[in-house]
């Protein structure tokens, strides 16, 4: 890599190496999804299976959140920012329905 090409910066999602998260104790015994990450869930499969949302695009959607909104949301609430957003770009919903 030559000297002036810029330092890797990672994304808001790569948290590997982070020092803020580095000791962080891992539950192995992951609980279930609560209700409402269930809903998630269920609205994520059912624009799947009508084919108006693939995982990448959720996935991308859910890199794309600033960093502070990020961070702020549990996971499930990722999930459905990113949901959201979609929707919207793809015209099936109006920004104005979600408020």
């Amino acid at each position: 890599m030559p000297d002036d090409a810029p330092a890797h910066v990672p994304a808001t999602h790569d948290l590997g190496g982070a020092s803020r998260f580095r000791c962080t104790p891992i539950d192995p015994d992951d609980a279930p999804p609560d209700a409402f990450g269930k809903r998630v869930d269920a609205i994520r499969q059912i624009l799947a299976q009508k084919k108006l949302m693939t995982v990448d695009e959720l996935r991308r959607g859910i890199e794309s959140l600033p960093p502070e909104e990020y961070h702020a949301l549990g996971y499930y609430e990722r999930w459905l920012r990113s949901i959201a957003a979609i929707m919207i770009e793809k015209g099936v919903i109006a920004a104005e329905e979600l408020r």
